[in-house]
């Protein structure tokens, strides 16, 4: 199974630059570029404070993709 989420979109719609979010995060705008294409899961905390600073509920941000799993 593999971790999707939805932060660019909520992002975008919220008007939020990767750079903003990065900063008021204190991680990396590669780390924000990294988590929203799927090529890093974020730590818990970090997903956490994802959801509270987009103010989504965590489980709408992220979600488990089990179409892999059901392929086999």
């Amino acid at each position: 199974m593999k971790v999707i989420n939805h932060i660019r979109e909520v992002r975008q719609r919220k008007g939020i630059t990767q750079i903003k979010l990065a900063e008021d995060l204190q991680v990396t705008r590669q780390t924000i570029n990294a988590i929203e294409k799927n090529k890093y899961n974020p730590s818990l905390e970090l997903s956490l404070k994802l959801a509270e600073y987009l103010d989504v509920p965590f489980t709408s941000l992220f979600y488990l993709d089990k179409s892999e799993e059901n392929a086999e």
